[in-house]
């Protein structure tokens, strides 16, 4: 069972543009499945990720980051016999797609 502690309990409200929780994987076991619409950023505090997101599996050391797309389906593993997996994460709603501005069309000089 991972263990999931939230920001909320901290009242913090809309004071942060971001919400975060920390979580632990215990040694030999994985996350659910999860896939949600906000942006993950993941900063390894114990232990080693394995990081699965679609047909790929990645190292993550502590100490080093990962970052997860909106809507990315992802499972993480703790394959430690013996070391709890303990990991940080802050997650943000993407903004929302702007227009980019119209190319600004070349100036041509005019012909003398």
């Amino acid at each position: 069972m991972v263990d999931v502690a939230r920001w909320e309990q901290y009242e913090l409200g809309d004071r942060l543009p971001f919400q975060a929780m920390w979580y632990t994987v215990p040694p030999g076991s994985s996350s659910p499945r999860d896939c949600h619409p906000e942006v993950e950023l993941s900063v390894v505090i114990s232990g080693t990720a394995w990081v699965e997101t679609g047909e790929t599996v990645t190292e993550v050391a502590a100490g080093s980051c990962f970052l997860l797309d909106s809507s990315e389906a992802h499972v993480i593993h703790n394959r430690s016999a013996e070391i709890p997996l303990q990991v940080f994460t802050t997650y943000w709603m993407p903004a929302e797609p702007t227009e980019a501005p119209a190319a600004a069309e070349p100036e041509l000089e005019e012909a003398r």
